[in-house]
C-alpha cells in the first residue's frame, strides 16, 4: 500500500471548496427547507429541530459559502437559496435517494447488537 502524502490536500485542494461539509448535519435540511423559496428563522427551526446556534452556524456558513442569501427588513429577516444554492439541489436529491435506498444498511451499521 503506497504511504499517503503530507501534501495530499495542499491549500488550493478544491475538497475544501466541498459545498456542504460532512460535519454541518442541518445543511442539507436547510436547503431542502428553502428549496420552495424564502423562510424566515423560525419556519426553518420547525422541521429541522436544531438548537438557535446550530441554526445559525449552518445559515451563516451557507450564507459564506454563496448558497443562501440573508435578507433583513426591519426586524423581520428572510433566508433564500441563491442561483448557486439552487444549484446543489438535483444533488441533493441524488443523496437522498441512495440514503432512501441503502436506509435497512444505514440502521443495520448503526445497530449496536448487529
Amino acid at each position: 500500500m503506497t504511504p499517503l502524502r503530507a501534501d495530499m490536500f495542499d491549500e488550493i485542494c478544491p475538497s475544501t471548496l466541498l459545498p456542504l461539509r460532512m460535519a454541518d448535519k442541518w445543511a442539507p435540511l436547510v436547503i431542502r427547507c428553502l428549496e420552495e423559496g424564502p423562510r424566515r428563522f423560525s419556519e426553518l427551526r420547525v422541521p429541522i429541530r436544531a438548537s438557535a446556534k446550530a441554526l445559525t452556524t449552518s445559515l451563516r456558513r451557507l450564507e459564506r459559502d454563496g448558497f443562501v442569501s440573508r435578507s433583513a427588513v426591519g426586524r423581520s429577516v428572510t433566508y433564500a437559496l441563491t442561483p448557486l444554492g439552487e444549484s446543489l439541489l438535483a444533488q441533493l436529491e441524488v443523496w437522498c435517494a441512495w440514503a432512501s435506498e441503502h436506509w435497512d444498511d444505514l440502521l443495520d451499521a448503526r445497530d449496536p447488537v448487529g
